[in-house]
């Protein structure tokens, strides 16, 4: 092999089948999908996990637990990261947080945890707070402020809307 013949044969694009053009293109009379059959018909189409008439999978698979896509998505941040992050005296929010990256995924409601050790006087605000994380902000010198969840609306079976 030369170096010259190392990109021969390739193509930047392919070239579609021409399907129904007569005997002699090799792709006439069925168009490639054989004799009768389900997917010889048109407008055939089968679903992704279909096995053959076989049992599928994903029906075989035990299925086990529940995954609520209504439930809310807590949020987290330690004591330890506000130590880190933040300077005496400053105010931290979810908006802080995001701006710090110690927050910056999606969450309903923003809770904060006890673990770590802070010592700096901060002004806390969050949705919740943890017994202990609450004791060591005050223990601290800090405030902690509770911000206020907007509550959900759940559609019933009629389509009408209702507050949580």
């Amino acid at each position: 092999m030369r170096i010259h013949e190392v990109n021969e044969g390739i193509t930047k694009f392919k070239k579609r089948k021409r399907l129904g053009r007569g005997t002699g293109s090799g792709l006439g009379k069925t168009s490639g999908r054989g004799h009768k059959g389900q997917r010889s018909r048109s407008g055939h189409s089968q679903h992704p996990t279909f096995q053959g008439g076989a049992m599928p999978m994903i029906r075989r698979v035990a299925k086990r637990g529940f995954n609520n896509k209504w439930a809310q998505r807590v949020g987290e941040v330690n004591l330890g990261d506000l130590e880190k992050n933040f300077d005496a005296g400053s105010e931290v929010t979810p908006a802080t947080l995001k701006e710090k990256a110690l927050a910056n995924y999606r969450y309903d409601e923003l809770k904060v945890l006890g673990k770590g050790e802070l010592t700096k006087k901060l002004t806390v605000s969050a949705h919740r707070f943890s017994k202990s994380a609450k004791e060591a902000i005050e223990k601290a010198g800090g405030t902690c402020v509770v911000l206020e969840t907007a509550k959900p609306v759940i559609k019933n079976k009629m389509g009408s809307a209702k507050k949580a």
